[in-house]
């Protein structure tokens, strides 16, 4: 498996973009929905799958399309090559603020395991597949389910971390506990499973979940301060109510106080 050498820049800071410079006959995979922008002549394609050598042949698309089924992503992607002579440039946007994170795949033994929906392109070449939890209580409780996304090859790929993003590079013996949520992704030698919180009031008014993931090392691994769910919570928690009118944010006299702050949403 080769793949595509492609050079990139990421602008931006709290909504970031990363930016392909392709050169004459060089593609690059992407998650649909996330192109930003690209010069004339580069071509754009729907494949199924992720268009790797590994889903040559018709049964092979069929395969890695279900692949993405499987990971709850859509069942296409999108390729974009550069089909003619001089360099152009494609751009691809983060989905909510955050950081790009570029991964070299050769770095991390040519695998490296991330998070259904971390992924955001990557290379011509390389495969984008799923990687099953081979132990029960992970893939019960770790908040992932059995099936993350594993992405293998030679190349560059680009994952998507929310809010401010934390690398970790832990030893041999070394362990993390982490919010489930909170991951982001981590190398093929790191051991990944999942502990109790552990007390009655921990559990019942910890707020922050029966269990947390556990990572031991020899490995790397990148983490996030702010996981999709997490701010879609947020999000949900402060939408207006039935009959259109907002939670009362700061004032314990509720709508009342939006009259008086300057909040007169109706």
């Amino acid at each position: 498996m080769t793949a595509h050498e492609i050079d990139y820049r990421i602008y931006g800071e709290e909504m970031q973009y990363v930016e392909i410079e392709l050169d004459p006959q060089e593609g690059v995979i992407a998650e649909a929905g996330s192109f930003m922008m690209m010069d004339d002549g580069i071509k754009m394609e729907t494949i199924f799958g992720d268009g790797s050598q590994k889903d040559s042949g018709f049964l092979g698309k069929i395969l890695g399309a279900g692949k993405r089924i499987l990971t709850g992503e859509s069942l296409f992607m999108t390729a974009f090559y550069n089909n003619l002579v001089g360099k152009r440039n494609v751009s691809f946007a983060s989905p909510y603020p955050g950081k790009i994170v570029p991964i070299d795949l050769t770095e991390f033994g040519g695998k490296f395991i991330c998070q259904k929906d971390a992924f955001l392109c990557a290379a011509k070449g390389v495969s984008v597949g799923i990687e099953f939890s081979k132990k029960l209580g992970r893939g019960l409780f770790g908040g992932e389910g059995f099936i993350m996304q594993k992405l293998e090859g030679d190349g560059m790929a680009f994952v998507h971390a929310g809010g401010t993003m934390a690398k970790k590079e832990l030893q041999a013996g070394e362990t993390l506990k982490v919010d489930t949520g909170c991951i982001v992704g981590f190398t093929q030698s790191v051991d990944y499973d999942i502990e109790f919180v552990g007390g009655i009031k921990n559990t019942i008014f910890g707020g922050e979940g029966l269990f947390f993931a556990k990572l031991q090392g020899p490995g790397t691994v990148y983490i996030q301060s702010l996981p999709f769910s997490r701010l879609a919570g947020r999000v949900l928690a402060s939408a207006p109510r039935s009959g259109g009118k907002n939670k009362g944010e700061g004032s314990i006299l509720g709508g009342i106080g939006d009259l008086l702050d300057g909040d007169n949403s109706f």
